[in-house]
């Protein structure tokens, strides 16, 4: 792990604990992608809406579960000001906090990869982080976690067929698996391979 990197992990981990001791990276990934279509989807056009349509946006926004911490406190600060601070949130303050809470999702996961069988991950998660913009962030945690994932999984399942001792049936499902979709992948290295030599 990078330096700059495990500087990064300490405060993230530290601020995070309880939430880290509740969720997994995927559910980090999943989470905050959920919360970016529902800030998106929540206001619609800015410029058309009444004050009370900018307020009722921003307390969905704050109501939804899984909104980001930094989206969250963002909302709050601006329901506590002027309507124009509230707009001003909803136009730009959402996604500079998005982008907070995005970066932190993709530390978390960088924070929870390991070294040893999640290379893709690790490579994809140090480059959005270096990238370091919230176009790079939000790309690798809606499409680059999951396709990085799939990449490690199929190098588990490749180690699996390497082994001569393999049963037949084993062999199989993992020849048909290393030629499936990401989620077919994962399904084969947490259960399906356990279920044929079971």
């Amino acid at each position: 792990m990078r330096p700059t990197r495990t500087a990064l992990t300490i405060v993230v981990t530290t601020a995070l604990a309880p939430a880290l001791l509740m969720t997994g990276p995927a559910f980090a990934a999943e989470s905050v992608a959920s919360s970016a279509v529902t800030v998106a989807s929540a206001a619609g056009s800015d410029d058309d809406l009444s004050d009370d349509d900018v307020r009722v946006a921003i307390m969905r926004i704050i109501g939804d579960p899984n909104t980001g911490r930094a989206v969250y406190a963002a909302a709050q600060q601006a329901m506590d000001g002027t309507i124009d601070d509230q707009r001003y949130f909803l136009e730009t303050g959402r996604w500079i906090a998005q982008a907070e809470d995005d970066r932190v999702a993709v530390a978390r996961i960088l924070a929870s990869a390991d070294p040893k069988t999640d290379r893709a991950v690790i490579r994809e998660a140090n480059e959005a982080l270096d990238a370091n913009t919230p176009e790079a962030l939000r790309a690798f945690l809606e499409t680059g976690y999951r396709l990085a994932v799939a990449e490690d999984d199929r190098v588990r399942v490749a180690r699996i067929l390497a082994d001569p001792t393999i049963s037949d049936a084993l062999r199989a499902a993992a020849e048909d698996a290393i030629d499936g979709t990401p989620e077919e992948l994962r399904y084969f290295i947490e259960v399906g391979q356990y279920e044929v030599d079971g």
